[in-house]
């Protein structure tokens, strides 16, 4: 059994248990519904009882207005997918035993993990592709033009974040036998880069950068770092490069 068998079974398994289509509906519907939403914050708030005083202190939302909406979006829920998808990958496994079974074949360790990695990634690099698609489209209709080759990269950065978490939390899912372990690890590391990101300076050198980043591109804004591409995916290969080591060294 070599890499690539072992990755059509994780991506089958993806589709299997509904991951795969779970990422679908929810970047999808996000990717459609953020820039409606962006044109649409005026009218909601007038009809919130006293709104109408507040809505007329709003600017006149922009094509900006939908991006920043869309990012926002994505991003969230691309982690909150992520932290789900991922805590169970590897303890999940290794508590029912599947894993020594697989194991129990000519294939690595190393395999086992990166097949993991690389299906989760495939999984969200089609959702992300369907989204930045009817993000476009939807911020085209109702605001005006984009910068196709600037969207596609806002889009790309977008899932290089999300592809951090993925990694991070497949490591606590190496280190565990329980995903709920894992994914509080995960989310203690997301809190822990959000409270760093907040320190000037600091932050646009951290994945959370390439929400700025990401943000720039498409308002117009010159990009001047691009540090913290390099640092997402170094955290990316440390944290693969740490599971593969960890998961080699384990009893099953």
């Amino acid at each position: 059994m070599n890499f690539f068998t072992l990755f059509e079974k994780e991506f089958l398994e993806q589709r299997r248990t509904r991951k795969f289509l779970i990422a679908l509906v929810v970047l999808i519907l996000f990717g459609m519904t953020s820039p409606l939403l962006a044109k649409m914050t005026p009218e909601m708030m007038k009809l919130v009882p006293g709104g109408e005083a507040y809505a007329s202190i709003i600017p006149t939302p922009t094509i900006n207005d939908a991006v920043t909406q869309y990012v926002k979006n994505i991003t969230q829920f691309g982690i909150l997918l992520a932290l789900v998808f991922a805590m169970g990958s590897v303890a999940i496994e290794k508590e029912k035993g599947t894993a020594a079974m697989v194991l129990s074949k000519p294939v690595s360790r190393s395999g086992f993990v990166l097949a993991k990695f690389s299906a989760l990634a495939l999984t969200f690099l089609i959702a992300m592709i369907i989204a930045g698609a009817a993000g476009y489209y939807y911020t085209f209709y109702l605001f005006g033009a984009l910068n196709p080759l600037n969207w596609m990269i806002l889009n790309g950065l977008l899932l290089l974040y999300i592809l951090v978490y993925v990694a991070i939390t497949l490591l606590f899912s190496t280190l565990t036998r329980t995903q709920f372990v894992a994914i509080g690890l995960s989310f203690g590391v997301l809190i822990l880069l959000g409270i760093a990101g907040s320190i000037p300076v600091v932050g646009s050198y951290l994945p959370g950068g390439l929400i700025n980043t990401a943000t720039q591109l498409m308002t117009g804004v010159p990009v001047t770092n691009w540090v913290c591409l390099w640092t997402s995916l170094g955290l990316i290969l440390l944290s693969l490069t740490a599971a593969c080591v960890i998961f080699s060294k384990q009893e099953l």
